[in-house]
């Protein structure tokens, strides 16, 4: 094909460009800096010409497809799709390398022009949500994926492009959206950091930022929970970067060109540091275990992978008609024949997975009612809702002892809200009642389930009977004490099903006087989910 290819001396650019031209394909180096352009067109031995993107477009004309690698895509101005518009109008087919959600979501506007020009046009044909979307479906099959967890940790020494690290810095410390246990959720760039094991055992760090994997999977699969992380591999990068966007949260800090000039000269200053080895992960989630696909590119060929889902696509004979994200645009298979000559080696791993209450009652936990093992399957966050009764006991002792716990305030009627989270250990239960609420931590032992409030901790014998699940209190500590049987609080408390919904009733005596400490009861369902296609205002 004769491909023009913007920004092909750029970091990505410039790998692209090297693959394109290696599967002999016809190719022109585009770009302001016709120098640059140049210089790298004679080293690959092809053609470069001078453009920019903001001038005249009349030189798209001629080719079959424009690649725009340049970005940064998230400050294309005012009419961010001008390259795509002209392309189209040209005849020529448009593909991005864009990793801005915003950038790639929005190009599924020009569809109706694409198709009626029979031209190929998409947006984000790079690691995402190309090569991320490949992979999701080839782990997940005809499965739904409950939750998707992707991450993307280069090594130190790959090269870093101005785009990249100013749509970094952009994000740093200022709110995005995600989506958690199907509903919309306000979280903060370069935050929540979480470890990822490539191959060969290597364990990197990625915090999160925004991609366009958590604006359009959750439509796309059916997921529940959708996660996007990158890394860095030098802890002093990662935290440094961390407090630029803790500063961010508090003071906005404008990221000008001199900023971002800024954290390149440190960054570059740290180069002969770490390593070449870099990676990515993605890993989907299903009711029964976690698979992952995970890659890891040696001696600093990470910087090819952003490249290999155009190669991928460029492959074929004919390009698919239309305008869109590049979602599942090509094939794991694909995306993998596409590195055959990279330094990369790829691996896929399944673990089973157990929620803590399959754990802690084993097979009996089969015997429950499906309302009740429903309820206790959550694979990261779910939420539910209902209405309830609450009674607190009499006497300075019960109340003091609701006051500690946070236990809610007398009530015939409320609405109830419970949030359940999986954690490293186990699971968060925030309970809401109105406006009143409590938090507890559960966990699995070799004791069985155990419930934490604060510093005093409770071990729950759980038991199946009568189609019930009940949780007597059979031991406790407050930190490392165990706690004497007669400090021990009683809870006559049990989950079951009633006119097909599940209810809750449970009943908590004080310790030593054994009174009524609090009782709330009534009925949950899961609560209803946002729409995947909306997003809720950032600002």
């Amino acid at each position: 094909m004769n491909i023009l290819l913007l920004g092909g001396y750029g970091v990505f650019g410039a790998r692209l460009a090297r693959l394109l031209v290696a599967d002999g394909h016809d190719v022109c180096i585009a770009g302001r800096n016709h120098e640059k352009a140049r210089t790298y067109a004679q080293e690959l031995g092809c053609r470069a010409i001078r453009l920019d993107r903001s001038g005249s477009l009349d030189v798209l004309e001629g080719y079959d497809v424009v690649v725009d690698a340049a970005g940064p895509f998230h400050a294309y101005g005012d009419d961010p799709y001008r390259l795509a518009r002209a392309a189209i109008a040209a005849g020529v087919h448009y593909l991005d390398l864009s990793d801005n959600a915003d950038f790639c979501a929005g190009i599924s506007a020009l569809d109706a022009e694409a198709r009626g020009a029979g031209l190929c046009v998409l947006s984000g044909l790079s690691s995402v949500p190309a090569l991320s979307s490949a992979a999701v479906r080839a782990l997940a099959g005809d499965d739904v994926p409950a939750v998707i967890d992707t991450a993307i940790l280069p090594g130190n020494r790959a090269p870093r492009g101005l785009s990249v690290m100013q749509s970094i810095l952009s994000q740093a410390g200022r709110p995005m959206p995600v989506w958690r246990g199907k509903r919309w959720e306000r979280a903060y760039g370069w935050s929540a950091p979480a470890d990822y094991t490539l191959p060969d055992g290597l364990v990197r760090q990625g915090w999160q930022i925004e991609v366009p994997d958590q604006r359009l999977f959750p439509a796309h699969f059916g997921a529940e929970t959708v996660r996007f992380r990158a890394g860095l591999e030098l802890a002093v990068m990662r935290y440094g970067l961390a407090l630029f966007a803790a500063l961010r949260r508090m003071v906005p800090v404008p990221v000008t060109p001199s900023v971002v000039r800024l954290f390149k000269a440190l960054a570059d200053l740290l180069a002969p540091f770490g390593t070449g080895r870099g990676g990515m992960s993605v890993s989907i989630t299903t009711r029964h275990e976690i698979r992952s696909w995970r890659l890891l590119a040696e001696d600093g060929d990470g910087p090819f992978i952003p490249a290999v889902a155009a190669r991928a696509l460029l492959r074929r004979p004919e390009l698919p008609i239309g305008a869109g994200p590049a979602v599942e645009a090509i094939t794991l298979a694909e995306a993998e024949a596409a590195m055959g000559d990279l330094r990369v080696v790829t691996e896929r791993v399944v673990s089973p997975i157990s929620p803590i209450f399959t754990r802690a009652l084993g097979p009996d936990f089969n015997a429950l009612p499906e309302e009740i093992q429903a309820i206790h399957l959550t694979l990261d966050v779910s939420r539910w809702e209902g209405r309830c009764e609450v009674r607190r006991g009499v006497g300075l002792w019960p109340r003091l002892l609701c006051a500690i716990f946070r236990f809610p305030q007398d009530t015939p009627d409320v609405a109830v809200e419970v949030i359940k989270t999986v954690t490293p250990r186990g699971e968060t239960w925030l309970r809401k009642f109105g406006r009143n609420a409590f938090r507890s931590h559960l966990s699995v032992d070799t004791t069985g389930l155990r419930e934490r409030f604060g510093p005093f901790s409770f071990s729950i014998g759980l038991e199946v009977r009568d189609g019930a699940l009940h949780y007597p209190v059979t031991a406790g500590h407050i930190g490392p004490v165990r706690l004497p049987r007669w400090l021990l609080p009683v809870s006559v408390a049990r989950e079951f099903v009633s006119d097909g919904k599940f209810h809750f009733d449970v009943a908590l005596l004080a310790p030593v006087t054994k009174a009524l400490l609090v009782r709330y009861r009534g009925f949950l369902a899961a609560r209803e989910a946002d729409d995947p296609r909306g997003l809720p205002p950032m600002s």
